[in-house]
């Protein structure tokens, strides 16, 4: 029986993913990052929706067939509807995943997929690609916070290190549940996530900061609002011009250690990174040189300059 632990990371993946063949044509869509990089750091739970309500691999194809008039139906190229046996299935999956840290779905499936899913009319002859998979829906509606991604999108590099940013916040937050809900605690985890806020979406933490304020009432109702804030805002992709107000803002912090050369040296560094020559990695690297050099407390405590392990080599992007 799964449950959250605190120690280990568990990312819930469509089984296709990992290389198993339970996809409709007896074959998978084995990951890369996920199967063989991804996998050293996390504990995976696979799930795959089409084996979970019965069917078997190789089995008949299952498409999405709605219309503006019908609601969406999930229907096997046999003719067979399993609409209200996946929906079963997803609510009584879905609902027992709170342990999770984060989701990555199968691309494009009637069941896994995110977005952009077929939607077929009934006749066959025409298809939208404006669909949402049947689980991957009941996910996003049991879990709104969970961080989901899809296997083609983790492709990008940005959208990965989004991704993986987001998993281990995530984790974070429920460490901090599972430790128990204090003031004290909710006001520590904002301030060890300030410049990561800042880098992602500044008015999102300068909303919280006052949303923090008085804690004195309604802890829990506001630490609800503050977790769907918070990772709303870091679902956003930070940008140079942001990132870079983040590492001139972490530079002042070494401000009366570094001799003239070393502020010159980092300042074109961050410059170089801001006209894309240099990848985020370059700056943060110096940063934490300094870190080392001249250790400050409050920099030691921001989750901004290690995010994630350095083995899953992010943060390389130009």
């Amino acid at each position: 029986m799964y449950k959250f632990d605190p120690e280990v990371i568990q990312v819930g993946i469509s089984s296709c993913l990992l290389g198993q063949e339970v996809r409709f044509d007896g074959g998978h869509k084995r990951h890369h990052f996920s199967a063989d990089i991804l996998s050293k750091h996390v504990r995976f739970v696979p799930v795959c929706p089409e084996m979970g309500i019965g069917l078997d691999a190789p089995r008949a194809s299952i498409r999405l067939v709605g219309d503006e008039e019908n609601e969406i139906r999930a229907v096997s190229a046999d003719g067979k509807d399993v609409t209200e046996s996946m929906q079963s299935f997803s609510r009584d999956t879905a609902s027992g995943l709170d342990y999770l840290s984060g989701y990555i779905l199968c691309a494009k499936s009637p069941s896994c997929g995110m977005e952009r899913v077929r939607i077929y009319t009934p006749s066959g002859q025409s298809c939208k690609r404006t669909g949402i998979g049947l689980y991957a829906a009941e996910l996003i509606n049991l879990h709104p916070n969970l961080p989901l991604e899809e296997n083609g999108r983790l492709n990008d590099q940005e959208l990965r290190e989004n991704f993986i940013t987001r998993l281990y916040a995530y984790h974070d937050w429920q460490c901090l549940l599972h430790q128990g809900l204090s003031a004290a605690r909710l006001i520590d985890f904002h301030s060890r996530y300030k410049f990561m806020l800042m880098a992602h979406h500044p008015q999102t933490y300068s909303d919280l900061g006052q949303l923090l304020a008085d804690l004195s009432t309604d802890l829990e109702r506001k630490a609800d609002e503050y977790i769907g804030a918070f990772m709303r805002a870091l679902k956003k992709v930070a940008s140079r011009r942001q990132q870079c107000n983040v590492l001139q803002h972490i530079q002042g912090y070494f401000k009366d250690q570094l001799n003239s050369r070393q502020r010159q040296e980092l300042a074109s560094v961050i410059e170089r990174y801001r006209r894309g020559e240099l990848p985020l990695m370059a700056p943060i690297t110096l940063l934490r040189h300094y870190q080392e050099e001249y250790p400050n407390d409050y920099i030691a405590q921001q989750k901004y300059l290690d995010p994630h392990p350095p083995e899953l080599a992010l943060r390389y992007a130009l």
